[in-house]
């Protein structure tokens, strides 16, 4: 009897990656790490933008940022944890 090992592998998303696209792109750039989070973010940059004529996105972008970074290190750990 032959026994069948299925394997699959799973790269991992880079942190770097994910800040250099939202430093970019802003939230479009969080679609790499959390959709969910883009898209909450895209509501918020609208929102705050309108109320602020834009100013309030100097605050915000960096947390964009880092959310994304968060997101991703969250989904390499979750990840690597599965393959133990």
């Amino acid at each position: 009897m032959i026994n069948e090992v299925n394997i699959t592998v799973n790269a991992g998303k880079s942190v770097i990656a994910s800040l250099i696209l939202t430093f970019f792109f802003g939230p479009f750039g969080m679609l790499y790490s959390t959709v969910l989070g883009a898209i909450a973010m895209l509501v918020l940059y609208v929102f705050i933008g309108i109320i602020t004529l834009g100013y309030g996105l100097a605050v915000l972008h960096p947390i964009t940022m880092i959310w994304g970074a968060i997101a991703v290190s969250n989904y390499n750990r979750r990840l690597y944890s599965r393959s133990r």
